[in-house]
């Protein structure tokens, strides 16, 4: 399967520590050589990066992995292939429009039977599972929400709802981003952690490389970071539960659901 890595900060921030470590699972400590893909939010905008080489020996990797890019949202994805051939168009994560706003997302697992499932105004580039299961929510928020929601806490419903019903057919391993908040689901696999004062060192468990974020910050930074897998040796992460939505904004968390599915695929 696929790994996921993403980041919610209250200050603009990189992402070149935990990327590192990702990278190196793209084919030189992991198995997933299939592509991999990064999107950084800057204001309403969105810098995206794909490459359907290896992450661990990809030349676009290797200058994401130089080069600063200070975000508060961040999203990434190393592919292991399941469905859908090695090319570009296959390569999360994935954008689309909606309500004004850019929509990002990544997911990992395999979703049985999703492609039969109907949509109206949003089609799949690529011949993923995961692209169809995107345009299949994105079609059910903008039915259900023609103006963006007000409340956060009524967005969170309606994604906790539809993650919800795309665990029960299959592994909903999801991030998804509005550039507001970073909504996470677990399904089988995926952790997180905050970093913020009294700072300290952290080791990559993938990469001979070390930070002493002390050194790196200041005082009223908050910084969450979620991977499938911890990628630190001296930090602690926290597991979540499988069948949780976890919602993030500015590095804290906003809630945490126990998802319930509900019978809106035929709709």
């Amino acid at each position: 399967m696929c790994e996921l890595l993403g980041m919610s900060a209250n200050v603009p921030t990189d992402i070149c520590f935990s990327f590192t470590g990702l990278m190196q699972r793209g084919g030189r400590t992991g198995p997933h050589r299939d592509g991999w893909g990064i999107a950084f939010y800057e204001g309403a905008g969105c810098r995206t990066f794909h490459d359907p080489t290896p992450s661990a020996e990809s030349e676009i990797a290797k200058l994401i992995h130089r080069y600063p890019i200070k975000s508060r949202i961040v999203l990434s994805h190393i592919r292991r292939a399941t469905h859908g051939r090695v090319c570009l168009e296959n390569t999360h994560p994935f954008t689309r429009e909606l309500w004004g706003r850019t929509i990002t997302f990544a997911h990992n697992g395999k979703l049985p039977g999703i492609k039969r499932w109907p949509l109206k105004h949003y089609r799949p580039i690529g011949t993923t599972d995961s692209e169809h299961a995107f345009c299949w929510m994105l079609d059910r928020l903008r039915a259900r929400f023609p103006r963006a929601p007000r409340s956060p806490r009524v967005l969170l419903e309606q994604i906790e709802e539809l993650a919800a019903t795309l665990h029960a057919v299959g592994t909903f391993n999801m991030l998804l981003s509005d550039a507001r908040h970073l909504f996470c689901h677990c399904s089988t696999q995926l952790s997180f952690l905050t970093r913020r004062a009294p700072f300290g060192p952290a080791h990559l468990l993938d990469a001979e490389l070390a930070v002493n974020f002390a050194q790196e910050t200041t005082p009223g930074d908050i910084v969450t970071v979620i991977a499938t897998r911890p990628l630190t040796a001296d930090e602690k992460w926290t597991m979540m539960a499988p069948g949780t939505l976890q919602a993030f904004v500015d590095g804290l968390p906003i809630a945490t659901h126990v998802a319930r599915p509900t019978n809106t695929q035929s709709a």
